[in-house]
């Protein structure tokens, strides 16, 4: 198994300092390089980092961004193309968040050591478990909104049945209480 790079080794809130300097466009690489180091010195840690492991670094982490940004695009298209209002917001949020889990988790998967079979191994149970989750939560919206248009379809009726009773007792005539009825429900469908 390859030994982690520099940048892998940091310290948590150091990465983080790292990726903020880096996706600051006024900040250089080479300034970026010097000021995680001199935040390393300050800290006591030994060990640095080149100018070359942050290149490396900010090129993996811009490749990674351009396929997340490639994917919600192809997404936005499918959802504009076949539309997402019934789901509602948040199963649009956890689908989101399942597609990005699945996203890194194919990541992982591409830097795996596919020597290591027990690690293949868990890397696609994983896989395979996410989904089937992503297949039950569609499942379960598409139920949702199945549920949604009978309730919808359900009150419509209802307030046609309404407007017809009132009509009646109002004397209006049989045929205008049926255009009436019809023509609330054909408003709703």
């Amino acid at each position: 198994m390859p030994t982690p790079s520099t940048i892998d080794r940091l310290p948590e809130d150091i990465l983080r300092q790292l990726q903020q300097l880096l996706q600051d466009p006024r900040c250089t690489q080479l300034e970026a390089t010097a000021k995680i180091n001199e935040i390393l010195a300050a800290e006591g840690h030994e060990e640095r980092v080149t100018k070359s492991s942050v290149n490396r670094y900010a090129v993996k982490m811009k490749e990674i961004g351009d396929k997340l940004r490639q994917s919600r695009e192809v997404a936005q298209m499918y959802i504009a193309q076949v539309g997402a209002a019934p789901q509602g917001q948040t199963g649009l949020l956890i689908n989101e968040m399942l597609r990005s889990m699945a996203f890194e988790l194919s990541l992982k998967m591409q830097e795996a050591d596919v020597e290591d079979p027990e690690a293949m191994s868990a890397t696609i149970g994983q896989l395979k478990n996410l989904a089937l989750t992503m297949q039950r939560l569609e499942q379960s919206a598409t139920i949702n909104v199945k549920r949604e248009a009978e309730i919808r379809k359900q009150a419509v009726e209802q307030a046609a049945d309404k407007a017809a009773d009132v009509a009646q007792a109002a004397g209006v005539s049989a045929e205008t209480i049926q255009r009436i009825r019809r023509d609330v429900l054909m408003m709703a469908g």
